[in-house]
């Protein structure tokens, strides 16, 4: 087994306004629907967070056309910020050897609504690697 590495950034706005503070949960689904917790990090000032390492596939496996493994692993990524809605991202890839960036941008959320009662969801689609 191998490992990358995921890295987020946590912003608002078209200019990209960084976001500290906000906290961000790194899962991995199994397959009775339950989720492992791979880690949780507080964003910077400049609204990055620390690496988390995630075990992935041996390159070497995903290197013969037609094999089962894709090449990569999966996580889901939870961001939240107390005044935001919070944003999910799906399936993100994580390769081995790789270090992966994922940027969320949060919607600023209006006044008196709870960060939580609004949650955003975007999916990756998969690698079209086979």
């Amino acid at each position: 087994m191998s490992s990358g590495r995921l890295m987020v950034r946590v912003f608002t706005s078209r200019a990209q306004i960084p976001i500290p503070g906000a906290t961000v949960v790194v899962t991995h689904r199994l397959a009775d629907g339950m989720r492992e917790l791979l880690g949780v990090r507080t964003t910077d000032s400049s609204g990055n967070t620390q690496p988390v390492e995630i075990d992935s596939p041996d390159a070497i496996e995903s290197q013969s056309p037609g094999g089962l493994d894709p090449g990569y692993s999966v996580c889901d990524v939870w961001a939240e910020h107390p005044g935001f809605s919070m944003l999910v991202v799906e399936d993100v890839q994580i390769f081995p050897g790789v270090e992966t960036f994922q940027p969320m941008e949060l919607s600023p959320l209006a006044e008196g609504e709870n960060s939580l009662s609004e949650v955003d969801v975007q999916e990756t689609p998969p690698q079209g690697l086979r």
